[in-house]
């Protein structure tokens, strides 16, 4: 009986051993991460540095430019994967984690888009400096919330060399009518439900529209309740935000990336909007129909356990892999032009 017993928890052992060992491959990357303290005019910013493993020469570098939310430096670790993807390709990664989170100085929730665009110029001449990289080959990379900011960016620093934007939105208030009810329709509510939600979209709007302090808001029963004041205040100073014009400044090579199961953006008035303003030259569309706003495999969307299961697992297999091949194939395409 001792025997079999010693037998079933010795299999046991060597399965979680095994289970472990997976795990622990699945998240251990080929690249180096250094941690970076990058000093800007409102404060130290808490950063990560990733190089390739080998280094024959000074390289390139992709300026990550994160999407609305307190996001740290590798956003959870979801960073990590792209970051590895990158530097096989010959590509540095930078990013920080924003304003008040992880140590970085300053509040996320204080800054408009325009004070991230500037946050992110700083950044970058800080990047200049470095001796592992190639000033002349600095991209950027950003998702969602990123799309108000990067057209910013390269209207102020004209030496970016690419761009790649994942999921942006054009216009904040048309955005955030299509999340709700897209969100909602998912969810399976009613036709009423979704036109009283968007009475309750117009009155927050004209509330905004007068610039109404948080208690006011509060106070009435379509408020927001979990919404802080911070949050709100971030919101009346960027609810106007819309990139149309903005994006007509772009003068380098711009890689869209759009998921045709997206809610949290409307990808068909992005691509619209992208295409009628840049150039044809300039602009690469890539539309995954299967994926989501994170371009998530389409297995994963419509379930949080299976991708929070395969983030801890399996995270390379996060994302739909025809994202990361467009990628490779864009920053190859760069090099040979």
């Amino acid at each position: 009986m001792k025997t079999k017993r010693s037998k079933i928890i010795s299999v046991l052992g060597i399965f979680i051993i095994l289970c472990v060992g997976i795990v622990l491959f699945q998240n251990t990357y080929d690249m180096k991460v250094t941690s970076v303290q990058i000093p800007t005019s409102k404060g130290s910013l808490n950063g990560s540095l990733v190089l390739p493993e080998k280094i024959e020469a000074n390289v390139g570098l992709v300026i990550f430019i994160h999407g609305d939310g307190p996001a740290d430096a590798s956003y959870n670790g979801a960073y990590e994967p792209l970051w590895e993807e990158l530097a096989k390709e010959g590509y540095a990664s930078l990013s920080w984690s924003k304003p008040g989170i992880n140590g970085s100085e300053g509040n996320w929730l204080d800054q408009s888009m325009e004070d991230r665009a500037t946050e992110a110029v700083e950044v970058i001449n800080w990047a200049k400096s470095l001796p592992e990289i190639d000033g002349k080959k600095i991209g950027l990379w950003g998702a969602s919330q990123a799309g108000w900011v990067i057209p910013k960016i390269v209207q102020l620093d004209k030496s970016i060399a690419f761009s790649i934007l994942v999921a942006p939105a054009v216009n904040w208030v048309d955005q955030g009518l299509y999340n709700t009810l897209g969100r909602m329709k998912k969810e399976g509510s009613s036709l009423a439900e979704m036109e009283q939600a968007k009475e309750d979209y117009q009155w927050t709007l004209s509330l905004l529209e007068k610039n109404t302090p948080y208690q006011e808001y509060q106070r009435d029963e379509r408020a927001e309740k979990g919404i802080s004041e911070e949050r709100w205040n971030f919101i009346i100073k960027n609810y106007q935000s819309d990139s149309t014009e903005d994006i007509k400044h772009f003068y380098s090579p711009v890689k869209l990336f759009l998921g045709g199961q997206d809610i949290n953006v409307d990808s068909n008035n992005t691509k619209e909007v992208y295409e009628a303003v840049i150039p044809k030259e300039l602009l690469s569309v890539t539309v995954i129909p299967t994926a989501d706003h994170s371009m998530l495999r389409a297995s994963l969307v419509d379930s949080k356990w299976l991708t929070v299961s395969t983030a801890i697992v399996a995270p390379r297999q996060l994302v739909d892999e025809r994202y990361y091949n467009e990628i490779r194939e864009f920053l190859r395409s760069l090099n040979h032009a």
